[in-house]
């Protein structure tokens, strides 16, 4: 902010940024040793929220790195991006590590007003204004929805600490109704933040008008961090014994997982199917949520993982291909690429593939992972619509894979070449696409060890 406030110089900008977020990864593996410790009662810093702090200054590292090339193009001043980029990263890290309703809401407000900003940066844009305004009022409504669940838990139970709130719902005998609504408006806002059914008609049109980046970053961090403090919160309360709460994560997540495929199946424009997709794999990871024990937890931080690389791969080839005027977001962009561009065009077929859940990827590990922790607690149903919805899926993957592999269009849209920043971060997405597919060993017994702190 300093170095912006006195000298604008858009490489100096985002090697600032990026050199922050690299030693913020780096501070994770020196302070690892001295986990867990409890930072107030606001926020604990063990296991569980480094590795997924860690997760998300790698992704934001790789937006910021894809993000140069494509504000470089459009021009204006790119400079206080980096900054709004950095908040909602703090914001993110705050969400994983949070314990209390108090830095639960301070977190979620830190993400979403930074994510307002950058969804509308592009201020020559209708379409990037318009997707800002539609997530700046429904994240105030889902905000508003959170403050009244906490409100209302606060006032049955006098605590704002997860803790004590898990030790009192779980108390023999405890059926009130204030703690069921609160838990239930907590659900709508929180249900809002991952964009699952039914508060996912936001989702298409803000991925379609916000930045490519932008829409990289709120596919993956602002998603993972919200899911990954939904995961702390409920692993305090057995929900098992909770029949109102599995019946409503049931429901939500069969309906995420059809809603999303079966639109995607309309959809034109990669960024809104994408969209779709993500709703569907939010559905795919509340089957984890379900499920109990340390396989689930598992599942979901594998799947998030897998889920980061090829999601930030897929929108990274956008952003690459994007030009001045408008995004790379149209099926018939991608007709003819592996003739004109066969490097992007394998990298786009391998994350695809991923998100399809094919052999031999990420997404396939992590989708076994999921039915394995599914099958350990006997959610049949679940995991009988979740095989039935990857086949689903299959389809509008490949009908964007056939256009790749079609014959190139005469006149096409004139394309960027991208960074050099950009292309090495793809390339480094794709070698660990292919090997969390082939050798997932490493990443899984890191994941059970960060683990012991949360189960």
């Amino acid at each position: 902010m300093l170095v912006i406030a006195f000298y604008r110089k858009h490489w100096i900008t985002v090697t600032l940024t990026l050199t922050g977020l690299c030693w913020a990864t780096v501070s994770l593996m020196i302070v690892a040793p001295l986990a867990p410790r409890t930072i107030t009662p606001l926020v604990v810093i063990d296991m569980y929220a480094l590795f997924y702090m860690g997760l998300i200054f790698l992704a934001s590292i790789a937006v910021a790195a894809f993000s140069y090339s494509y504000l470089d193009m459009h021009g204006g001043h790119p400079e206080e991006f980096y900054l709004l980029l950095l908040i909602a990263t703090l914001g993110t890290a705050v969400l994983t590590a949070s314990t209390h309703f108090a830095s639960f809401f301070l977190g979620i407000e830190i993400l979403s007003v930074s994510l307002y900003a950058m969804t509308a940066y592009l201020r020559h844009s209708d379409r990037s204004i318009e997707a800002g305004v539609k997530y700046l009022i429904l994240a105030a409504v889902s905000s508003a929805f959170i403050l009244f669940g906490m409100a209302l838990i606060y006032a049955e139970i006098g605590s704002m600490e997860f803790i004590k709130i898990a030790f009192r719902i779980t108390a023999p005998g405890v059926h009130s109704l204030p703690l069921l609504a609160g838990s239930g408006m907590i659900i709508i806002g929180v249900g809002f933040k991952l964009a699952v059914v039914p508060f996912h008609l936001w989702t298409p049109d803000v991925y379609e008008g916000a930045p490519a980046p932008v829409t990289a970053f709120i596919a993956t961090v602002s998603k993972g961090a919200v899911f990954a403090l939904v995961l702390r919160y409920f692993s305090r309360i057995d929900i098992h014994h909770h029949r109102p709460l599995i019946i409503i994560f049931t429901v939500i997540a069969i309906a995420s997982m059809f809603a999303g495929n079966l639109l995607a199946l309309l959809q034109q424009n990669v960024k809104r199917i994408l969209a779709y997709s993500s709703i569907s794999h939010i559905g795919y990871l509340l089957v984890t949520l379900l499920a109990s024990g340390a396989t689930a937890v598992t599942a979901a931080a594998f799947y998030l993982t897998a889920y980061f690389v090829t999601t930030l791969g897929a929108f990274g080839v956008i952003t690459i291909l994007s030009n001045k005027d408008r995004d790379a977001d149209n099926i018939d962009d991608y007709k003819g690429l592996a003739v004109r561009r066969p490097w992007l065009a394998a990298a786009f077929t391998a994350m695809l593939l991923s998100l399809a859940g094919i052999p031999l990827t990420a997404g396939f590990i992590g989708k076994f992972y999921i039915v394995a922790a599914g099958v350990h607690s006997a959610l049949w149903i679940p995991i009988i619509v979740l095989i039935v919805n990857s086949v689903i899926g299959l389809f509008y993957y490949l009908r964007i894979i056939v256009a790749i592999y079609a014959r190139p269009i005469e006149q096409a849209a004139p394309e960027s070449t991208g960074s050099l920043s950009g292309h090495v971060v793809l390339a480094a997405l794709t070698l660990m696409l292919i090997g969390l597919g082939v050798y997932p060993g490493p990443v899984i017994q890191l994941i059970q060890k960060t683990i012991q702190s949360l189960i």
